[in-house]
């Protein structure tokens, strides 16, 4: 049959689904020396011709032919045998050994003597070998066929003086159709009387010959007698019709008879050969015998391991005892010698289960993890049953392919972040980094900000995460007075499908620069309020005259606060604590000393660089109100126009004020006064609302080191006015949110009666 001739619908025959054929692997397989001569096509499950078989040279003139195959199918493993019964067709034509024969007859001979003829040989079996013989039409000879042999028989005497030499050609013919024929010459020589053929000892010569054997070896030695003498009764011997294989194996001495091996026999390429001998005396007159040899097996073949299938890579996630291989072991060599135990000998998660015939299973036999080990070189070793024992071995090669079974995991289980406030949008806080053990896509790490707010705004609006490197850049800039520290989460995830993810916290703190100038409470700053402070002349030196309070927003040596005096018009009159803001007498007040005091106080905070604010402090030295002077010249010359303009309407406010206050004096003073009395507008209320949001002041503690009690006497209807006179007590004293005041009208009394004290007492820290 051509090479790609259906042979038949195997899937057809085996009830398999040909849409499954594909994905199974089905296969032809053979041993490995064996020739692919059937495949199988995939699509309609056909089994075609692969190679030319010639049933002639498969089984010689054996006669049933019959060509194994095996059919492999995977998931699951499958196989199924596959016995071809390849026919004979009529394709050779009969042989004879030789193109001419030589047959030397007495004269002498009897009518009905017989010759044997070698037989003609077809390769063909059957009725397609040798049928009939036909002999070239003569006088003297006839042709007598048996089951085994041909022969001429003399059918007429031989006269030797007539006829010396007879050529007959005879034509052997098979039974084919058209059919096939093949001829040789027989030349006979009419000789004078040789009566007696050779005689072989046996029909049939049997020996044995272990393979492998060394080139010389006589394997055995026919003989045949002769009963003639001299030159009529001498035997040489010769090989019959054999193949030139053969030829090319076997020589043979013809004197002797020996058979000796000219090349190595191997049982596996063929385990008997049969040959047919000849002996012929020295006039020719010829006799035949077979020859069968047996060549006997020793174990000269080691196992063959082949890989018939294999899946490479291997995903880690496997479950134990999958089928990751399929193996196939042959062994050429018989019996014992072929019987063959395979292992595994390195300590791997795979082992070899026997299956179908001489095909293993390669299962994995525990669970696999890419990132402990990633290949696998697997070597399987094959060992015989033979003495001495052969043995082979083969590595098998297995990777394992990743899956994404792991998480991204952070180098650390948190990260902190430093910045300074007022920090470039873009600069660098700090960076995460994660880890994956994964490969390729399943171990790239990604960064992202996981939602979340700070002070109501977005995070993103705040930080943002380089997506490849993990950096975590500011994009705007910090407050350390708006908020101090606050936690951001960074999720990594991997690029895995699912993805998988992990997430760390990040604190971010935010350090403080002195970015704040120190805010003056009391009084308010130089240019913004016009506030005068009345100093009795009987205040001794460390009395208490006023106090500036101060705050700074910023925190730590960056909020530490100092004061001091930069101008002041008598600077040897006035001290003020560097840390607590309080001015003081330094002295005794003297006659001499100026009425009108300007203060300029300086309040630093202890920041690098530090910051300052300034304010002025208006001092009047005064007993009696009618020895204040006019204010305006209390105001430095170099205020410009408009906080003049504001001054004077102030003054002439004051002024109407002062009218009226001299008057009520007048009055009042015609009570004795037991001592002098300060004159003072109200408390110095600092609203809450005015201090920032992060200041708090401690008893003892804070910016106000001590608490203070203020008397202040007031005039009725003297609530706008911004002279105080200001002493120190020491007496019992109220919270400053609870300030002791009088309405008008309780001064109603005190001028309805001039005995009565009109003292009103205010009480404030």
């Amino acid at each position: 049959m051509k090479r790609g001739s259906v042979i038949g619908n195997i899937a057809k025959d085996l009830g398999l689904e040909t849409s499954r054929l594909s994905a199974r692997k089905a296969r032809i397989d053979t041993d490995g020396s064996d020739k692919h001569y059937c495949d199988i096509n995939l699509r309609n499950g056909d089994l075609m011709v692969a190679e030319r078989i010639d049933r002639e040279g498969l089984c010689g003139d054996k006669a049933s032919c019959v060509l194994k195959q095996e059919l492999m199918l995977e998931s699951p493993l499958e196989l199924h045998r596959i016995s071809l019964h390849v026919q004979d067709i009529n394709d050779n034509s009969p042989q004879f050994n030789n193109e001419l024969i030589h047959i030397d007859i007495s004269e002498s001979a009897d009518k009905g003597a017989r010759f044997p003829i070698e037989e003609a040989h077809d390769a063909d079996i059957g009725k397609y070998s040798v049928q009939t013989y036909n002999l070239q039409r003569n006088d003297h000879f006839i042709l007598g066929v048996g089951s085994n042999s041909v022969e001429l028989v003399l059918n007429k005497e031989l006269d030797r003086e007539n006829l010396k030499e007879i050529n007959l050609l005879l034509t052997a013919l098979d039974g084919g159709s058209p059919q096939r024929s093949g001829t040789v010459v027989i030349h006979i020589t009419v000789l004078d009387a040789n009566d007696n053929v050779p005689v072989f000892s046996q029909a049939v010569y049997k020996a044995s010959v272990p393979e492998n054997s060394p080139l010389g070896t006589v394997v055995l030695t026919v003989s045949a007698t002769d009963a003639d003498e001299g030159l009529n009764g001498d035997v040489t011997y010769h090989f019959g019709h054999i193949s030139e294989d053969i030829k090319s194996m076997f020589a043979m001495d013809p004197k002797t008879g020996d058979i000796k091996l000219t090349t190595t026999v191997d049982f596996e390429t063929a385990s008997s050969f049969e040959l047919r001998v000849t002996a012929k005396d020295g006039l020719g007159l010829t006799s035949y015998a077979k020859v069968i040899i047996d060549v006997t097996d020793i174990n000269d073949n080691a196992p063959i391991i082949s890989l018939k299938s294999l899946t490479n890579p291997i995903p880690e996630n496997v479950s134990p005892g999958t089928e990751v291989g399929i193996i196939n072991v042959q062994d050429r060599d018989s019996e014992n010698n072929r019987q063959v135990r395979c292992s595994i000998q390195q300590n791997v998660p795979f082992k070899l289960v026997p299956s179908i015939k001489n095909y293993y299973s390669l299962v994995t036999t525990g669970q696999l993890d890419r990132e402990l080990v990633s290949d696998y070189n697997i070597t399987i070793t094959a060992t015989d049953e033979g003495s001495p024992p052969l043995s082979s071995s083969k590595t098998v090669q297995l990777s394992v392919a990743d899956i994404n079974d792991n998480p991204p995991v952070f180098e650390e289980q948190s990260y902190s972040a430093y910045v300074t406030e007022n920090n470039k949008p873009g600069s660098t806080l700090c960076s995460v980094t994660a880890r994956d053990p994964d490969w390729r896509q399943n171990g790239t790490v990604i960064y992202s900000l996981l939602a979340g707010e700070v002070n109501g705004a977005p995070m993103s609006s705040y930080l943002s995460v380089n997506g490849d490197t993990g950096i975590i850049h500011a994009v705007r800039s910090f407050d350390y007075e708006q908020f101090r520290s606050f936690k951001v989460h960074v999720m990594a995830r991997d690029n895995g499908s699912p993805p998988l993810s992990s997430n760390v916290t990040v604190s971010v703190f935010i350090s403080d620069v002195n970015d704040n100038s120190p805010q003056i409470l009391y009084p308010a700053p130089e240019g913004n309020s016009f506030m005068t402070e009345l100093v009795p002349k009987a205040a001794h030196g460390g009395s208490l005259v006023s106090k500036v309070i101060a705050v700074d927003a910023d925190s730590g040596q960056n909020a530490w606060l100092s004061y001091h005096i930069v101008k002041s018009t008598d600077p040897g009159l006035f001290t003020i604590g560097v840390h607590s803001g309080e001015i003081r007498t330094q002295r005794d007040i003297s006659e001499s000393d100026s009425m009108k005091q300007n203060l300029i106080v300086s309040v630093k905070d202890n920041g690098q660089p530090s910051l300052s604010a300034t304010c002025s402090m208006y001092l009047l030295i005064s007993d009696n109100l009618a020895e204040v002077p006019e204010l305006k010249d209390i105001s430095y010359d170099e205020k410009n126009s408009k906080l003049t303009s504001y001054l004077i309407i102030a003054l002439v406010s004051v002024s109407t004020f002062f009218l009226t206050f001299i008057i009520i004096i007048l009055g009042v003073r015609f009570c004795r006064r037991r001592k002098p009395r300060l004159l003072f507008d109200g408390a110095v209320a600092i609203p809450s609302a005015y201090l920032p949001p992060n200041y708090a002041d401690v008893d003892g503690t804070g910016t106000l080191r001590s608490a203070y009690n203020y008397d202040a006497y007031l005039t009725t209807g003297s609530r706008t006015s911004d002279f105080k006179f200001v002493t120190s007590y020491n007496d019992n004293t109220l919270p400053a949110d609870q300030t002791l005041r009088k309405s008008p009208s309780d001064f109603a009394d005190v001028f309805g009666d001039c005995d009565a004290s009109p003292e009103i007492g205010m009480y404030m820290f």
